[in-house]
């Protein structure tokens, strides 16, 4: 369920319920060949996020987190179960949806092109695929929000071996909002980053998170980042993933630098760290 911050209440939005993102007893096994050993990445998923939410998964090294993310992207397929996006089945790794946003860990963008046509470049792509009617001016001024949106004022016509690696991360994510995606999927994006960056573009991300209403699912092995952002935490346990875990993150919205130390983060933090000792 969606929430819009008040203070520092949160107010739920009663009228975006929908379901945007559901797993349904999804399975993923690796080498399904006879002649291959075989690997159970994720088993019996069942798991549904609304609109406007914001869900991380956490789990051990190996337990299917980029899996999970991939079979919603469309870039795997389910061995069993279904996936489906906005209540339409996600149909194998070919599949291309408007809906969608990826971010992955490391930046895509290309060393030869500016920031501006790094961001227009997934438009371009889908144009030439077909997937995309709207006239390319349209597009272009979109590219002039989303510089202001994320922060990069002053640097569309730069090259990504000017940028600082945030402010490439950040490239990627206005490519992931161009075509005005209703969900972003989020693979360790901050992952590869220092830590005061990955703490700046955490309170980028919520900014822009809150004034676009995208749905959120965002995988992340930092546990700290995880409570920071998350409206719920899902937690996989070692391989094959299951889902041994689904906590409600009740810290207040808007989150700041102060959230950090407040008494509930702590214990929060505490309650995923105990999840892992105890599967070790």
């Amino acid at each position: 369920m969606s929430s819009k911050t008040t203070g520092e209440s949160t107010v739920k939005d009663e009228s975006s319920d929908e379901t945007m993102i559901s797993f349904t007893d999804v399975e993923k096994v690796y080498g399904t060949d006879p002649t291959e050993e075989s690997v159970t990445a994720l088993q019996g998923i069942d798991l549904d996020i609304t609109q406007g939410e914001f869900v991380s998964v956490v789990g051990p090294s190996g337990c299917g987190k980029t899996t999970l993310l991939h079979l919603a992207a469309g870039i795997l397929e389910p061995t069993d179960g279904s996936v489906k996006i906005a209540g339409v089945d996600v149909n194998g790794p070919h599949h291309e949806r408007r809906e969608l946003g990826l971010v992955f860990q490391h930046p895509v963008a290309l060393q030869w092109r500016t920031v501006r046509k790094n961001i227009l470049l997934p438009v371009q792509i889908l144009k030439e695929n077909g997937a995309i009617q709207e006239d390319m001016n349209f597009y272009r001024e979109r590219v002039e929000d989303l510089i202001e949106l994320v922060g990069l004022e002053g640097f569309g016509d730069a090259y990504p071996n000017e940028l600082s690696g945030g402010m490439q991360q950040r490239v990627t994510i206005a490519q992931s909002l161009i075509y005005q995606p209703s969900v972003l999927l989020m693979d360790e994006p901050f992952g590869s980053l220092d830590a005061m960056t990955k703490d700046e573009l955490n309170m980028e991300l919520l900014r822009i998170w809150n004034e676009t209403e995208k749905t959120i699912l965002f995988i992340t092995h930092d546990l700290d980042e995880a409570v920071f952002l998350s409206d719920r935490i899902v937690v996989l346990s070692t391989r094959p993933g299951r889902i041994v875990d689904d906590i409600e993150i009740d810290l207040p919205r808007p989150r700041n630098e102060d959230t950090r130390s407040r008494e509930r983060f702590v214990e929060l933090t505490a309650e995923l760290h105990g999840h892992f000792m105890s599967q070790k």
